[in-house]
């Protein structure tokens, strides 16, 4: 096919950081509380906005804490992990990069007895009929390498026992939780609202905070990761009195996409602004003999992270089938029509994009063709793609 001549206005499809907020730019950081100590009044409440903005648009229960906690959704996951498990046996779901990043912490630093690891590969969800409600089950809500996300919370039973912990750092703000069966989330501003990198968020239900202030972990905590004081949690964490030292140009860049995302409609317009992202690509897969989504079942494709795989490489074979991908995402990178959507490292070859909200749709829908382009450059004619 032709070069197409139209690029999207913004080339921005990274799955992290991701993009801005449409019309972002650096002056939105002029009221930054910077050069003054964020345990000051005015800090303090630039922290609590961030908490009581987020709580609103995202309709977390009014008992539910929320707090704002260092090292990105990671460090938001690794505080619950080692302060909540432990009192009883845990299921852990992996089917991509990161939920078995979660078992091995979990099976070789923790290292608790009664784990069970229930797995699959990319493309596809675990046996989710197989979570015991006695047992804790830890699992990312969207599986950001894969592009799978778990379709709804109907597998979590209500009257469970143990509790539910959700790495949702690429599906909070883009997809519906249901916060009632969710006992500990956690995620990140880098992911849905376009924001910086180092700052964790983390919510955690009633159920939550009795196990924090009942059960007493066996192994000893890093001051980051202490909620607890003397067998009772610390309240301040959860009113903007962070554990360590945040960035308050990140706190106030969060502020600004937190009053975006409520101009535009709140959660429901975010989450129609993503699905709209993926209708967008859904459509254009649908017309292509040579790729497919990664994720298998419509229901699970995630609408964020978008990924996708080729069935075709044309005249390529081994190495350089496998390769096309990368030379795929290389080509539009220099053409400078989308960065950053190669697949990730230890995924299937393909490509990764964005659909988070702050990505616009019409962006995602001029990028189509540029994909054909360009698959027919390496693919087709891969002599003239080097």
């Amino acid at each position: 096919m032709p070069r197409p001549e139209r690029k999207p206005n913004r080339a921005l499809f990274s799955s992290g950081p991701c993009a801005k907020r449409p019309g972002w730019s650096p002056s939105v950081l002029a009221d930054a509380w910077t050069g003054r100590s964020h345990r000051a009044a005015g800090g303090k409440a630039k922290l609590k906005e961030v908490i009581d903005r987020s709580r609103a648009i995202l309709g977390i229960p009014d008992d539910y804490r929320l707090a704002i906690v260092p090292a990105s959704d990671t460090g938001a996951v690794e505080m619950a992990l080692w302060s909540l498990l432990g009192a009883r046996g845990v299921d852990m779901l992996a089917w991509e990069s990161f939920g078995k990043g979660w078992v091995a912490d979990v099976t070789g630093q923790l290292k608790l007895d009664d784990v069970r690891v229930l797995e699959a590969d990319y493309g596809a969800l675990p046996d989710l009929d197989r979570v015991d409600p006695d047992r804790d089950v830890v699992f990312t809500w969207n599986g950001t390498t894969s592009g799978v996300c778990v379709p709804h919370g109907d597998w979590i039973a209500a009257g469970r026992t143990g509790l539910t912990i959700c790495d949702a750092t690429s599906a909070v703000f883009a997809m519906d939780l249901p916060w009632n069966k969710l006992d500990a989330v956690t995620w990140s501003w880098q992911k849905v609202l376009g924001g910086e990198g180092a700052h964790g968020m983390l919510a955690l239900s009633p159920r939550a905070v009795e196990r924090l202030e009942r059960h007493t972990p066996s192994w000893p905590l890093p001051k980051i990761f202490r909620l607890t004081r003397g067998g009772r949690l610390i309240e301040g964490v959860f009113r903007g009195e962070t554990i360590n030292t945040p960035s308050m140009l990140c706190v106030e860049d969060a502020i600004d996409s937190l009053k975006w995302a409520e101009e535009t409609g709140g959660l429901p317009a975010l989450i129609e602004r993503s699905r709209a992202n993926l209708a967008a690509v859904t459509a254009w897969v649908d017309s292509m003999p040579w790729v497919e989504f990664l994720a298998r079942e419509p229901a699970s494709r995630s609408s964020t992270s978008i990924c996708l795989a080729l069935t075709d490489t044309g005249a390529l074979t081994g190495d350089a089938a496998a390769a096309a991908p990368k030379k795929i995402a290389g080509l539009l990178d220099k053409e400078r029509v989308a960065h950053d959507i190669g697949g990730y490292r230890d995924a299937p070859p393909g490509l990764r994009i964005w659909g988070g909200a702050t990505v616009d749709p019409l962006d995602m829908r001029v990028l189509m063709p540029w994909i054909e382009w360009a698959y027919e450059e390496v693919c087709l004619a891969p002599a003239t793609a080097e």
